[in-house]
């Protein structure tokens, strides 16, 4: 007999919200200072302080990292940047922004990380730096891709958006390369709505951050408004805006002190979902090396596409049906209409990537989820892979 559906639909990726956070937001808006503030400050000392790291600078987005670490390193027009073709389009188009040119490279097969071999070949002349994306939580082989890039004077930057918590052999994720960019978004590991970070222990990385992510202005522009009395502001920069709000800050506040519970809670869900899958037509996740810390961000299922009767869609389809909400990490970015059309990609560019493109659904993987809602995901999985 067919399980009825849900009752309610199962929104993937939906964050943990607790009441700290809910009075926090409340305070903020009551308090009036709901731009950037004190409370700002305080989400960026807390994160400095888990990461170990001189300086971190909260931002509205990983993207908006992203962009302002390639303007602080020194990206020109016609600089190239070695980015993983297996990412969102962010990691490409922030290149694209500052006026590099996003070189893609394949990634490994099982980790679905960039694979380093690849890295070497694609390097020219004109190549100045290495985004690093840590997929779905797992760190990428960080000796080798370091080894690399100090051999050519490449500068890394770490794209952590799924790894807040990860490490490589005992190092977190983010304190690699020069820079390391971080994401709150709201199907993140830690949220607050929107949101990002980034870290690096280099002053003058820090300051210029800082000062193009609120229009250009002279450092700490938002201390204008203040009790401490009225401070002119000056532009020494054509800057962007991409500062973080206090009301997204307060929900960090709070979401980062339970991050651990967190994790915990999403390794719990990962293992479970291994178990009960294991005997089916897909490929698990690879096996997390003793040296490395998961984030488990991202529980990426790869269907057996050639054993089953149904298509990825259909599977992606079916499990809507059942009120189940799902995702795709990622369509190769080479895939996509605009990459192709600029920059000459096409099919056959990368087939690790392509493979993974064509077979690989996301489940829900929250601590928000209940074990009845694991159990469903189960269920509706089992269900159409076998029938």
């Amino acid at each position: 007999m067919t399980k009825p559906k849900r009752d309610r639909f199962l929104v993937f990726g939906s964050p943990s919200i607790e009441e700290d956070e809910i009075n926090e937001v409340v305070h903020s808006l009551k308090s009036g200072w709901i731009g950037t503030g004190p409370k700002v400050h305080r989400f960026e000392e807390m994160f400095r302080q888990y990461k170990g790291i001189k300086h971190a600078m909260a931002l509205n987005s990983c993207t908006a990292a992203l962009h302002l670490s390639l303007n602080v390193i020194g990206i020109r027009p016609g600089d190239e940047v070695i980015v993983p073709t297996m990412t969102f389009a962010a990691s490409a188009n922030a290149v694209i922004h500052a006026g590099g040119i996003p070189v893609l490279v394949d990634c490994n097969k099982d980790t679905m990380n960039i694979d380093p071999v690849k890295i070497e070949e694609k390097i020219t002349a004109k190549t100045r730096a290495i985004i690093v994306v840590h997929f779905a939580g797992r760190p990428c082989d960080m000796d080798e891709i370091m080894e690399i890039a100090g051999k050519r004077s490449l500068i890394v930057i770490e794209d952590c958006a799924h790894t807040i918590e990860a490490e490589y052999k005992g190092k977190q994720t983010g304190l690699f390369g020069a820079i390391g960019c971080f994401s709150f978004y709201v199907t993140k590991n830690i949220i607050t709505g929107e949101g990002g970070m980034a870290i690096t222990d280099n002053d003058q990385y820090a300051d210029k951050i800082k000062v193009l992510a609120l229009h250009g202005m002279s450092k700490d522009a938002w201390k204008r408004f203040s009790d401490e009395g009225y401070k002119h502001y000056q532009v020494v920069y054509p800057g962007f805006k991409y500062n973080m709000m206090d009301i997204q800050a307060a929900m960090g506040i709070h979401q980062l002190p339970r991050i651990d519970t967190y994790w915990k809670r999403r390794q719990e869900i990962w293992n479970t979902y291994n178990m009960a899958f294991q005997d089916l037509p897909v490929f698990l996740p690879a096996p997390v090396p003793g040296d490395v810390k998961h984030s488990y961000h991202l529980y990426t299922l790869l269907l057996d596409i050639d054993r089953l009767s149904i298509s990825r869609d259909g599977f992606l389809e079916e499990m809507t049906k059942r009120n189940i909400g799902v995702g795709v990490h990622y369509i190769a970015l080479h895939l996509h209409p605009y990459y192709r059309e600029t920059y000459g990609y096409r099919e056959g560019d990368f087939p690790n990537a392509e493979w993974i493109s064509h077979r690989t659904v996301s489940l829900p993987l929250s601590p928000k989820l209940t074990d009845q809602d694991v159990q469903d995901v189960i269920d509706a999985v089992r269900l159409i892979t076998i029938h």
